[in-house]
């Protein structure tokens, strides 16, 4: 085979022969197709789309090109795996209490996080502020961590799944991040080549989401939920609002603090809710549908989970975690009810706090973020507290404030609003 042929096949709106895909898939692995043909093909798929069976194809190919891990068969245990995957939002820190929640009921939850780019926060950039923890494991580091506490949260290893890395890259460059065949394999080739028995989706919705519209986000569910059906996962999507950030904290440290407070019984009702949503999906989708979660966050077991799981991953549960030098507060500008809170210019504006990072090598400040003192729905009084901006490094909270310029409303004192539920779908 060629790659002009391939290209020539995608860009007349042809379908893809199984064929065609696994060889050009393993070719371009291999580096004997080159980085522009490759470009080329991922916007012929851009611009005239896959069908189900060619997604398939094409998420099988990338999981072939490295390792398939078996965690039930390496941990010689009768207890079920389960992993939960988010599609990125600000505030989102889901995974720092749902992997021990979920642990804590019974199933063993390997987690392979990633880092923050842009204004979307990053699971391994939070894990990273408690004082020694580590995120890069080996194979047989992640198995002791999960035999000792039932869950990991750590970085994927070079070996899965290898084409969907050197492909994410060049479609990062190109153009074509935004085509739901594409992100779809991407996302699920990962999850499949990990090994789990159970995946729940978390797919975000709205201005701080990557999907914007609930109907794309439907399209992309339905999409990995298949995939993960076609590659025998039980595999399950929730749609979930991302036009506020989650909780009352975008930031690193920050969040790290509120998820702690979530395993301690407490927290933002946002993200008391979201967690338990996701671990009861979860924990049915590993067969263990009697299992309560609500009991394991009051109980403590949860917590006990959390602090055995940092313990074994080099960290120190009791160490204080860091915080920004400066801050800087901003006042509400009217007395009423709050009523918009955007979600991506809250994500930009920690992000130019220092939070996140705009390439992949960049450093990040543990300490920097956004408090949000109101969130949409509450009754706000003029001058008082709406936000308070962290970060080390005080020449940035210009940048940071006019991120924000344009991203809050108050409506009139006794205006009627409910804010968006949090769950706004589920697919099967």
């Amino acid at each position: 085979m060629d790659a002009i042929s391939v290209i020539r096949a995608k860009r007349d709106g042809g379908r893809l022969t199984d064929g065609q895909i696994d060889w050009i898939i393993d070719a371009y692995t291999r580096g004997e197709v080159a980085d522009e043909q490759m470009s080329a093909l991922a916007m012929a798929i851009f611009l005239n789309g896959m069908d189900r069976a060619e997604i398939a194809r094409w998420t099988a190919a990338m999981i072939a090109s490295g390792e398939r891990m078996d965690f039930t068969a390496s941990l010689g245990t009768a207890r079920p795996t389960a992993d939960k995957h988010s599609t990125g939002g600000v505030g989102d820190k889901i995974t720092l209490p749902l992997a021990p929640l979920v642990a804590a009921c019974g199933a063993v939850v390997p987690q392979l996080s990633g880092r923050g780019l842009g204004h979307t926060g990053g699971t391994l950039d939070k894990m990273e502020s408690i004082p020694g923890w580590r995120a890069l494991l080996s194979n047989q580091e992640m198995l002791d961590v999960l035999n000792e506490a039932g869950a990991v949260v750590c970085a994927a290893g070079d070996g899965l799944a290898p084409a969907d890395k050197k492909l994410y890259a060049l479609r990062d460059v190109t153009g074509t991040v935004e085509s739901i065949p594409l992100i779809a394999s991407s996302i699920m080739s990962k999850k499949i080549a990990e090994g789990t028995g159970a995946l729940v989706l978390d797919v975000k919705v709205g201005s701080g989401a990557f999907m914007k519209d609930i109907a794309s986000a439907r399209e992309l569910a339905s999409t990995m939920v298949g995939l993960g059906t076609d590659h025998g996962v039980r595999t399950v999507a929730l749609l979930t609002d991302m036009s506020t950030p989650l909780g009352r904290t975008a930031g690193n440290a920050l969040e790290v603090r509120e998820s702690l407070e979530v395993l301690a019984g407490g927290g933002p009702a946002d993200v008391v809710e979201l967690t338990l949503a996701l671990a009861r999906e979860m924990l049915t989708a590993a067969g263990l549908p009697d299992a309560d979660p609500a009991k394991a966050l009051a109980d403590g077991s949860a917590m006990d989970h959390w602090r055995r799981m940092i313990i074994a991953q080099g960290g120190d549960p009791d160490a204080a975690l860091p915080v920004a030098r400066e801050q800087h507060v901003l006042t509400a500008s009217a007395s009423g009810v709050l009523t918009r809170l955007d979600a991506y210019a809250v994500g930009v504006s920690a992000w130019r706090l220092g939070a996140g990072r705009a390439r992949k090598e960049d450093p990040v400040q543990a300490g920097a973020g956004i408090e949000l003192h109101a969130k949409p729905g509450e009754q706000v009084t003029a001058g008082q507290p709406l936000l308070t901006l962290h970060t080390d490094t005080p020449e940035r909270f210009d940048y940071a404030l006019a991120a924000l310029d344009g991203a809050i409303d108050i409506a009139a004192p006794g205006t009627d609003f409910t804010p968006a539920p949090i769950v706004l779908d589920r697919i099967a």
